[in-house]
This record gives C-alpha cells, structure tokens and sequence, in this order.
C-alpha cells in the first residue's frame, strides 16, 4: 500500500473550472493536506511582512489577481519568453525592501516541501515547481467559457445561500459572475505563469492530465484524478 505523503497532486484551474472545490476533495480523499489558503499565511511568516502584503503577490487572491491584471495591461515585458522582477510593493519587519520574485520564491519553498511530504496544490504554477517530483500527479482544470461561467454562478450561489444559511452577518448581496470577471481572472492567472516562469499556463505539455471539468460532474473529476494519483505514486518515474 502506498504511503500518503506519496501522494503529491498539483492542480491548475481557470475560472470556474470547479479547482476550489475539486481541490480539497482529491486532498480528502488522498488523505494528504490541501495547500491554497494556508500559503500566504506561511509566506508572511517567513518573510516577516504583513498578510496583505503577500495577498497582493498571490494568484489565488482576488487583490494579487488585480494586481497581476493591472501590471499586465501596462507593462510590455510581461510576455513569453520575458520576466520582469522590478515591481517593489512591500518591505519587511526590517524596513527591507521586497522584490515580487521574493515572494514568489517563497511559495516555491513551500510547494517544494509539498513535494516531499505529500498534499494537494492549488494554483502558484505548481506543475512547475514540481515538474521533475517523480510522481507528482499535474492536473489541469478548464472548459468553454460558457459553461464555466455559468458553473461559477451556480457554486457563488450556493456559498450565498450556505452563508445565509449559517447565520453570517454581513453577507454580500449576491450578483452573478460575468464574462468580464471570468476572462479578468483568466488572463490574471496566466500572467502569473508567463512573468514568473516564462510559460504558457494552458500548455498541455506542462500537464499528465488537462479535464474539461464542465462536461462532468465535479465528483466524477476527483474519482478520475485520484485514481490517477495513486496510480502516479505507484509508478515513479
């Protein structure tokens, strides 16, 4: 039997491909952590700068993917085959100066230790962090615009209701997704790819599994990808 901290899946989604919630599921049913949320945290800690900082470096954010659409839009090096490292958006408990590739480097310190203990990875271009790990599983997530914006409605509204459900204060009124948000987010994710490692985040080369996850059910996505990973465990190499 395999051990658990075999298990390392890496998991690249655009929006509303279902990655949020496909993600912490293969974790669960993999038995191994589930790394999104939990990432800015450690990086803050280990740089010594505040969380909001990190937010603003993060691709899973929706601050740092703003961040990372406004910078695409006016900077011209952010494109295949560049990358740019100039940005300077925070300073450490020391007053130090932090260039963007500082927190990036962290998050690949973390990812790194993923790849020797076992979890699943949501975003952060982790197919490439891990791209030699002998038997990390690289999966990638997408679908028709069409059907993932409207996938997207359906899990927002869902969150809403559960949150009404729950009593939360403070709510948001609820507003459906659009086009314009999914192709913001879209375009944000990849240029986080391209600047920081010069590749094409919807290349299947980089990936042992690409899924149209709107053409099935979400479940049935995690039954393929984790019959695949403890397959790819098995099988290093």
């Amino acid at each position: 039997m395999t051990h658990p901290s075999s298990y390392v899946v890496t998991i690249s989604a655009t929006y509303g491909a279902g990655g949020s919630v496909i993600g912490p599921t293969v974790a669960r049913r993999l038995g191994v952590p589930f790394l999104d949320r939990a990432i800015p945290g450690e990086v803050a800690q280990r740089i010594g700068c505040s969380l909001e900082d990190v937010l603003e470096h993060d691709d899973r954010a929706p601050i740092g993917l703003e961040r990372l659409l406004s910078s695409a839009a006016r900077m011209p090096s952010v494109t295949l085959g560049s990358i740019d490292t100039t940005f300077i958006g925070a300073t450490d408990s020391e007053g130090r100066l932090l260039y963007d590739k500082e927190f990036v480097e962290h998050t690949e310190r973390i990812i790194g230790q993923v790849g020797r203990t076992g979890g699943v990875v949501l975003g952060r271009a982790g197919a490439l962090v891990l791209a030699e790990h002998a038997t990390a599983l690289h999966v990638r997530l997408d679908g028709p615009k069409s059907r993932r914006l409207a996938r997207a409605a359906a899990m927002r509204e869902e969150f809403h209701g559960e949150a009404l459900r729950r009593g939360e204060n403070a709510v948001e009124r609820w507003r459906p997704p659009t086009m314009r948000d999914l192709e913001d987010n879209d375009r944000a994710r990849a240029a986080y790819v391209r600047r920081f490692y010069r590749a094409d985040a919807a290349d299947p080369r980089l990936y042992h599994l690409v899924i149209d996850s709107t053409a099935m059910g979400l479940t049935a996505c995690v039954d393929v990808i984790e019959r695949l990973a403890r397959d790819r465990a098995a099988r290093p190499g």
